[in-house]
């Protein structure tokens, strides 16, 4: 089931009053799923050593997030400055913050750099020439073409952007260890939303053989190896979960081998940010207008503004309705309550801004709540102003019961702030 039924049992039937409170729409994470999750995460991979997530920031932004997997001991996957600084301010430094980016300027390696530093992870080999120091340790991040097969988020890697080539990687490593990096780590990104344990599985065995390779002809160690992100998460009702208790126990597997082999093991890193908080957190909005014309529609107080990855992709999103009078019923099976199909809309002017089509719902009334689920990852961190929409507010579901808001909904102040500048003005050839 998308929704873990914890959280469903523990929010639905507060939800009303939660809503009353702070109005709709808004997201809300479940602090408690997420630190489940991340306990799990860990017991998987204790047994390969010296095991470490580097949590997504982009999947969700927001410092209390962050506070929560940094109390986990995991560290941040940053893709920008402002990840950077956002990261930096729950007091991570060094070794706790990769910098994995694509297209990267040199102030944002001068950024990745100062204050305490971090992890560079190169996208391309001629990003080199691009550093404005060589640092000690260094990881490059690996795509190795036509030897792997992708996914349809991400893409075939020979089509994809992303990454050092099959043919150029050992030359990378070669150029750093003679520039001076003495300290190695090596990444590779393949998949994203991926249910099926043994592709990643593969790809732990695809960086293991790659480190022996590589340290074979240059006479170098590994740190670590980092098998990127891309676990999934169940979207639909009935779709089988990933077996994280697999996964963990056959690449525990591959460490034992590996250290047979050659008498040591790099450290195992990984960059969830989906699976960590994906199932714990849903949008809320309330329904607003109905329509009956070639088909039906229920239009809401959200819009794609808030939750993109229908529009963009055409992904799935569960929806369940709450009666606030009547917030702990199951309304799929109330008799007064018949199944109607619907398309769930918001008031973007763009007709991909639906949140559902054609979806059999319980028959939905002026000021019912939905519960939209699965957005506690590329959700509010996707969202944007087109229509000149605000994006909502944030809040946490407490493990002690208490709700929070953790970010509040944009204003018309906050959208016009751009627009108050001082005059600058080029006459150019003047």
């Amino acid at each position: 089931m998308p929704m873990t039924g914890d959280f469903r049992q523990r929010l639905f039937p507060v939800l009303p009053d939660i809503a009353a409170h702070f109005g709709t729409p808004f997201h809300i994470y479940d602090e408690a799923g997420i630190r489940d999750t991340g306990n799990r995460l860990k017991a998987c991979f204790a047994s390969t050593g010296n095991f470490r997530e580097f949590f997504a920031v982009k999947a969700l932004p927001n410092p209390r997030i962050l506070e929560i997997m940094r109390d986990m001991g995991f560290g941040f996957d940053c893709s920008s400055i402002p990840e950077l600084v956002m990261s930096r301010r729950t007091g991570a430094a060094g070794g706790e913050i990769m910098f994995t980016s694509n297209n990267t300027t040199r102030e944002d390696f001068e950024a990745a750099l100062a204050n305490g530093g971090s992890i560079l992870n190169l996208d391309d080999i001629t990003l080199i020439d691009k550093l404005p120091q060589i640092p000690d340790l260094i990881s490059f991040r690996y795509n190795p073409g036509p030897l792997r097969t992708g996914n349809a988020i991400i893409g075939n890697p020979v089509e994809a952007k992303y990454g050092v080539s099959h043919d150029q990687i050992t030359d990378a490593y070669r150029r750093m260890r003679d520039l001076g990096s003495t300290r190695f780590g090596l990444h590779t990104m393949l998949v994203s939303n991926e249910l099926n344990h043994e592709y990643m599985v593969e790809t732990v065995k695809m960086l293991l053989d790659m480190v022996a390779e590589i340290s074979g002809e240059l006479g170098i160690d590994f740190e670590f190896i980092n098998m990127g992100g891309g676990l999934g998460i169940p979207y639909r009702p009935g779709d089988p979960p990933l077996d994280i208790e697999a996964m963990g126990e056959k690449i525990t597997g591959l460490y034992a081998d590996f250290r047979k082999q050659h008498g040591k093991t790099p450290d195992l890193c990984m960059e969830s940010g989906r699976y960590m908080t994906g199932p714990h957190g849903v949008l809320v909005t309330t329904a607003i207008n109905e329509k009956n014309i070639y088909r039906r529609y229920v239009g809401v107080d959200a819009s794609m503004s808030a939750l993109m990855r229908p529009g963009m992709y055409g992904a799935y999103h569960h929806i369940d309705v709450v009666d606030p009078a009547s917030p702990g019923s199951d309304l799929e099976k109330a008799p007064d309550r018949p199944s109607q199909r619907v398309d769930v809309v918001g008031s973007l002017c763009e007709n991909i801004d639906k949140f559902a089509v054609e979806r059999d719902l319980p028959e939905i009334r002026e000021k019912d709540l939905l519960v939209i689920q699965d957005t506690g990852a590329h959700g509010h961190a996707m969202g944007f102003n087109y229509n000149a929409k605000l994006r909502p507010k944030e809040l946490m579901f407490n493990a002690d019961g208490s709700v929070s808001l953790i970010r509040r909904e944009e204003t018309m102040d906050d959208y016009f702030a751009t627009l108050a500048f001082e005059a600058d003005i080029l006459r150019p050839g003047g």
